[in-house]
């Protein structure tokens, strides 16, 4: 039985976590960074008992959850180097010129408040109570209040005890880090409508993520909630990739699609391709490679019962034909795979085939014309990922259709499937909406810190008051922009 925190008790973690923010106001980068490398060095401590609980929980294969709780660690660290670095502190300083009315100016990126961390379901140390979302608000200097998911209550607790042992260890104030739990949908609604709250981040469906949005929009004093809620993540294969080896995509395709049983928000939904002969052999080998797959638990029964759900909507839809499917008999909440085919033009036609099945479900669309796959293009939803399968001529031929994919998601693959999520600077996951509500920031990689900072800008203030970051002997040793140029050293004045 999961407890629910009272809102009385939310009341008191949020007061904590106002307070706490003061505190953290007055820390540097470098003791932020500090916290966060001690976080990392807490949760890789832990022993098998995180592992086993995480694998009862969520059904997820024990070599999975350790290679998760790796990036986990991997992210705190990382972006903690990041932080120190002052990247995203991002000092400006102008200092008084002649021609200047206002004198010295200093600027620099300081943390936005308490701000509310929803755990995933499907990620529940990457992207849950230790995830990136706690690891880059609070390298950014803002306390965090995780609302644990409820699909692994113990596990979100493992993790909170860790942070909650560094947070004493470094004499910390509490409200630095909180955690609460609960089933019902009224707690994250009191969490998003706190005036205290100042930001929101959640991993989820469309409608968790859109409901917070609306409730964040609608109090008085509106807060960001950067919300990253799915994707069908089409991929778009030409004429000569499908000549030369259909075969060989179509088994990516099949790995991508069923890999972890399809429960990744990457996961390449749709395929779209022109009829044809090597369109023939990609479908022709999915016939053979989706009957062997070995069905397994999906990670809770309110996801199976949601795929089942889904993938008989979308199955008996008018001129939607099943191409392959699990056979095998499936136990509890085992997720079959299954792909189907429809035509381009009943793509284009049926806005239920464009809706996100989450679980290994794939549509191979059969497109007349390249007109056709433009069209598609054109009236796709916001995507975290979009994935080009073709040539070097292909790109050539194809650059009106492939200028449209560009305004559609955060990550554009050339070949390859979108799967796997790597952990650094160049990583956009992120999408335009629907995939996320704000298109401009990250998720993943030390970027992610950009979402919870806000600039303030210090005139005429006498050095000694001024935060270390932007102090004329530069102590932290950090990057600086003075006068348009980037300058790491001291200023000499």
């Amino acid at each position: 039985m999961i407890e629910e925190t009272s809102k009385e008790v939310i009341d008191q973690r949020i007061q904590m976590a106002a307070e706490a923010y003061q505190f953290l106001k007055n820390t540097t980068i470098r003791e932020r960074a500090a916290f966060m490398n001690a976080v990392a060095d807490k949760i890789e401590s832990l022993g098998d008992g995180l592992l086993t609980t995480a694998h009862q929980e969520t059904s997820l294969p024990l070599a999975r959850l350790a290679g998760e709780k790796a990036r986990t660690t991997g992210q705190w660290r990382s972006y903690a180097n990041a932080v120190a670095t002052g990247i995203y502190a991002e000092p400006r300083i102008n200092l008084p010129q002649p021609d200047q009315q206002k004198g010295d100016l200093r600027k620099y990126n300081v943390g936005i408040g308490p701000v509310v961390v929803f755990g995933a379901s499907n990620f529940p140390f990457a992207f849950s109570t230790a995830g990136g979302d706690t690891a880059s608000a609070i390298g950014a200097g803002n306390p965090v209040i995780v609302k644990a998911h409820p699909a692994h209550p113990e596990t979100s607790k493992i993790m909170a005890d860790a942070i909650t042992t560094v947070v004493h260890e470094f004499k910390w104030p509490e409200g630095i880090f909180s955690h609460v739990t609960g089933t019902s949908n009224d707690i994250g609604a009191y969490l998003a409508k706190h005036k205290e709250i100042k930001a929101v981040a959640f991993t989820g469906s469309f409608g968790g993520g859109k409901a917070l949005f609306n409730i964040a929009n609608q109090r008085e004093e509106p807060i960001p909630v950067f919300a990253e809620m799915g994707s069908i993540n089409p991929v778009f294969a030409f004429q000569n990739v499908l000549q030369n080896r259909a075969e060989e995509l179509a088994k990516e395709y099949a790995a991508s699609l069923t890999l972890g049983v399809g429960q990744f928000c990457t996961n390449p939904g749709v395929f779209i391709a022109l009829k044809g002969e090597g369109l023939n052999k990609f479908i022709n080998t999915l016939k053979n490679e989706i009957p062997g797959i070995t069905p397994v638990n999906m990670l809770h029964k309110g996801i199976f019962e949601n795929f089942e759900k889904l993938k008989t909507t979308a199955i008996e839809q008018p001129e939607v034909n099943v191409i392959a499917h699990v056979s095998s008999e499936a136990n509890e909440w085992q997720g079959r795979a299954t792909v189907v085919e429809t035509t381009g033009k009943n793509f284009i036609q049926n806005s239920i085939l464009s809706e996100e099945v989450f679980g290994p479900f794939g549509i191979v669309v059969a497109c007349e014309t390249p007109e056709e796959m433009i069209q598609i293009a054109k009236q796709l939803k916001g995507q975290l990922t979009i994935t080009v399968a073709g040539t070097d001529p292909d790109v050539r031929e194809n650059q009106n259709l492939i200028n449209f994919l560009k305004d559609k998601c955060g990550r554009l693959l050339f070949n390859g499937m979108p799967t796997g999520v790597e952990v650094v600077y160049a990583m956009q996951h992120g999408g335009p909406f629907p995939s996320t509500t704000d298109a401009r920031f990250t998720s993943v990689g030390p970027d992610a810190v950009k979402r919870f900072v806000r600039p303030i800008s210090f005139q005429n203030w006498p050095d000694e008051f001024l935060p270390q970051e932007l102090k004329n002997e530069n102590p932290l040793q950090i990057s600086r922009v003075v006068d348009g140029e980037v300058n790491s050293g001291s200023l000499k004045l």
